[in-house]
């Protein structure tokens, strides 16, 4: 029976889980900053409307992360989850691009929005239950290091395409990763993954029920922990932006290359970095200490931000993110998992978490900007490294380790 198997997953199901977060990776963001520029460069939208067209996405992101989890939670069906959302990505991928009017983009955006809220969730969800608590270390690690190889690939492919083949094809890119997605979903074996235990079931012999999300959010550790990926956004997500303008204002026309050379360059640290992480942990590293390096480094990324201007200064700087969002993708699954031990709601504590990302992301952008209005770039930097800085404090004087006791920890190195 699924819901007490105790033999191994295949390895059938672990090379599809791979693939999904390989080919996912360009899918569960739909086309993002892409749009902007498709929107305008070749359909001719003002700034406005384009706006509203960007947003749509992150308000229906939003609004559905805690439906989204419970969803995960209850639904026995994740891979149907899984292929369906990228199925919604593709649809509304060539609604954009063969319909491109206001109202069908705004529709398009919300669809996108809403399966960006349900993928995450339901691949950890499947990985929890396939390979169990002791062997999730790793496995998280394996899913963010194809997740930064799949955003890399799509990077560079998008870029070409766009610049060779036109706009247009960026969205068919991502239309064909999504697809692709959804049949590597086949791949796994649903038999093999045990659902009591892929939304934090503790006993394999009882059926975990979840408790109810009032009694939830009275979790301290929980609300800490939400309340600190709030202020890791809020003092992270305006940076890169932020460098992106001072370099049209101080060095127009190496902006875009410059930007682009910092994705690519944070996403090969990122699969690094997420590789190293699965291995710390498994030698018995808690998350508290791992968690608190990638705090440490964004006040010291937002200092240099501020005393740096050229391009290859910025190329340089964004090389700490990589550190950090690597870091940040693997161990904040890692204490959702951990403080949703025995609770059935693992699924929902991701959504919260998703949830918290958008507002410290929201707050990080629309705050900086007025400094930045008032005080100048500079200063704007340093606002955002003070924000950091109180992050880092808040985590360390407030948050407990959330690792399973030294001999568990043992038992899973041992399994690893």
């Amino acid at each position: 029976m699924a819901g007490n198997r105790t033999h191994p997953a295949s390895a059938r199901s672990l090379h599809g889980l791979d693939a999904i977060n390989l080919l996912m990776a360009d899918v569960r963001d739909g086309v993002g900053p892409f749009l902007s520029v498709f929107l305008k460069g070749s359909q001719h939208w003002d700034a406005g409307a384009i706006g509203l067209a960007m947003a749509a996405a992150s308000i229906s992101a939003a609004i559905c992360q805690v439906p989204a989890g419970l969803l995960v939670d209850s639904a026995r069906a994740k891979r149907r989850l899984i292929a369906a959302s990228g199925l919604l990505v593709a649809l509304g991928c060539l609604l954009i691009v063969l319909v491109p009017r206001f109202w069908t983009v705004m529709a398009a955006q919300a669809a996108l929005g809403a399966a960006s809220a349900v993928i995450p969730p339901a691949i950890a969800a499947v990985s929890l239950g396939l390979v169990g608590r002791r062997l999730l270390d790793g496995r998280i690690s394996r899913n963010e290091s194809f997740n930064h190889a799949g955003n890399l690939t799509a990077a560079v492919l998008a870029g070409a395409m766009g610049q060779f083949l036109g706009y247009d094809w960026i969205f068919y890119l991502v239309c064909g990763f999504a697809v692709a997605s959804a049949m590597v979903v086949t791949l796994i074996n649903p038999g093999e993954i045990d659902h009591d235990r892929a939304r934090g079931g503790e006993d394999p012999a009882h059926r975990c029920e979840p408790i109810p999300f009032r009694e939830l959010l009275r979790k301290r550790d929980l609300v800490v922990f939400l309340a600190s990926v709030v202020l890791f956004h809020f003092g992270n997500a305006a940076m890169l932006p932020m460098a992106g303008q001072v370099l049209a204002k101080t060095h127009p026309g190496t902006d875009t290359i410059a930007l682009s050379a910092c994705i690519i360059a944070a996403q090969l640290v990122m699969v690094g970095v997420a590789w190293c992480v699965g291995r710390a942990s498994a030698r018995g590293v808690g998350r508290k200490p791992i968690f608190l390096l990638a705090l440490g480094i964004l006040p010291v990324r937002g200092v240099l931000f501020s005393i740096a201007a050229g391009p290859y200064a910025v190329v340089a700087i964004q090389l700490l993110d990589g550190v950090a969002a690597g870091i940040f993708g693997v161990i904040s699954v890692l204490i959702a998992s951990d403080l949703m031990r025995g609770t059935g709601r693992f699924n929902l504590a991701q959504g919260l978490t998703a949830l918290a990302v958008g507002i410290g992301a929201s707050l990080s952008n629309a705050t900086a900007g007025f400094v930045v209005q008032w005080f100048g770039y500079a200063t704007g930097f340093l606002y955002l490294a003070a924000i950091a800085g109180c992050a880092l404090a808040f985590f360390a004087l407030l948050m407990p380790e959330t690792r399973a006791s030294a001999a568990e920890a043992g038992l899973s190195a041992a399994a690893a």
